[in-house]
């Protein structure tokens, strides 16, 4: 048993002191703590990336699941006449496992900060001199020793900055996530839509056909036609009923693919979409949504945290030339056995010495390199980002042409020539592929309708991904950042 006398006490409480994390013996400075209160702001913040200073984030932000396993709903729409787009994008939101699964990323990058900011644990040591155990000629010689770690000043908080800035850029990809779950389930939702318009369509032929043959059965007991007009209408109306079993069965691909975006059983019956969509309101010009995508996109801020981090990390290497310290206190009965005995009591400071230059001018090489790269790597998703959103409103802009153009002129000609045929065929003025070839038409142009109603809506929840957000919620106007005018 080692025995502890004297002014033992005394050191001990100056060792305690010690490792409780004072500083005043360190020539590196006091390191500061961030109260719980000051958290830092969230990834999607209107904050820079160089305002990330001295806080660490510690409330998750409102609005966004907490990042546990999605449980499973039963019939979320049950006793709903129609399915709208908002209630199945909320449904995609709250359910679909991508986005609990990015926001443990981001908060795994968050729980980075205070490990990073936090000084190493203190060491404590015990040295015993075995000869003076039982010894008559000298007391019993121990140390004690308790030592603590302080990085150069400055290397702390570029640390916690690193930490930071990747946490924004995992929070913006934790945007950019949500951004992509509602333009897959707006492009779900238009394919459905399509689909139930085409069954629909294909019922209207259907019904065409067998007044049709009515009327060809008539005319055929009259002796005004042959039996084969008869024969082509049944012809016709099995390729109509081949089709039926052909969109039902992509229309239970489509449910199953909506179901999974919500986490649920494939089979899961959804209600029906609506029957008729209207277009939005007038887009805004090209330069404004342009503008507006390189202010808001999350995959753009990303990057721009990911830059912040890098620069972080280089003002870190530069500081690895600077050493780092270890402050000591112990006490020694060792070296102050017999008359030195004031000796006991001992304080040290040890630094390293940062001699290795070409280590640490490697470090500062690679990450000026990085910075670069993703400096450049933001230009370039700066210029696709500019491409997407001109290609989408082009894309959205020929779609509304296009249905404004059937509504108003292409299905009125359509339903005139079907009913003109229908009269014709009547009074045995047209054959009887007049009429079907009629009757194809303007169920054709239906399906070629609805495919553009379908890919206005597509193509305009790809624009809105593309810009970064709702139209309706712009940024002022003013911002026009480089390139955007392109």
């Amino acid at each position: 048993m080692v025995l502890i006398k004297g002014r033992t006490v005394q050191v001990l409480l100056l060792l305690s002191a010690l490792s409780s994390g004072c500083a005043d013996l360190s020539l590196a400075g006091p390191v500061p703590r961030v109260p719980a209160s000051q958290a830092a702001p969230p990834a999607w913040s209107t904050l820079e990336p160089a305002s990330y200073r001295g806080s660490a984030p510690e409330a998750a932000p409102p609005g966004l699941p907490v990042a546990t396993a999605p449980q499973p709903q039963v019939a979320p729409f049950a006793g709903d006449a129609e399915l709208s787009v908002e209630a199945l994008v909320e449904q995609v939101l709250a359910q679909n496992p991508s986005l609990p699964q990015m926001i443990a990323a981001w908060e795994a990058a968050r729980a980075r900060y205070p490990q990073v900011t936090s000084l190493d644990d203190p060491s404590f040591g015990v040295t015993v001199a075995p000869a003076s155990i039982g010894s008559s000629a000298v007391e019993f010689g121990y140390r004690l020793e308790v030592s603590q770690h302080y990085p150069f000043p400055g290397k702390l908080r570029l640390r916690g900055q690193n930490a930071l800035a990747e946490a924004s850029a995992a929070g913006n990809e934790v945007e950019d996530t949500r951004l992509q779950l509602i333009e897959a389930a707006r492009a779900a939702f238009y394919d459905y839509y399509l689909l139930n318009r085409a069954i629909a369509v294909n019922q209207r032929r259907l019904e065409l056909l067998n007044r049709s043959r009515k009327t060809a059965e008539t005319l055929y007991r009259t002796g005004k036609v042959e039996q084969q007009d008869v024969f082509q209408t049944d012809v016709e109306i099995g390729r109509q009923r081949e089709r039926d079993v052909i969109l039902e069965q992509q229309r239970q691909v489509a449910v199953a693919h909506l179901n999974t975006l919500m986490h649920l059983p494939p089979d899961l019956p959804l209600p029906p979409p609506p029957k008729e969509l209207t277009l939005g309101e007038e887009l805004p010009d090209a330069t404004t949504l342009r503008a507006a995508a390189y202010a808001r996109r999350p995959d753009l801020r990303a990057l721009e945290n990911r830059i912040a981090a890098e620069q972080a990390s280089l003002d870190l290497a530069q500081r690895e030339y600077y050493p780092d310290f270890d402050v000591m206190a112990a006490y020694d009965t060792i070296m102050g056995n017999g008359p030195m005995r004031d000796l006991a009591p001992q304080i040290a400071v040890r630094a390293n010495l940062p001699v290795r230059y070409a280590r640490r001018a490697g470090a500062v090489s690679e990450a000026q390199a990085r910075i670069a790269q993703r400096r450049a790597e933001l230009a370039r998703l700066g210029d696709q980002a500019n491409y997407e959103v001109q290609q989408a409103y082009a894309q959205v802009r020929e779609s509304e042409r296009v249905v404004r153009l059937y509504e108003k002129e292409v299905l009125p000609a359509a339903e005139s020539n079907v009913k003109a045929a229908a009269t014709a065929y009547g009074a045995t003025k047209i054959p009887l592929l007049s009429l079907i070839e009629a009757q194809r038409n303007v169920t054709g142009l239906q399906d070629r309708y609805y495919e553009a109603v379908a890919d206005y809506f597509r193509r305009l929840a790809a624009l809105e991904r593309a810009v970064g957000g709702s139209l309706a919620l712009l940024p002022p106007p003013g911002l026009t950042p480089p390139g955007c005018s392109r």
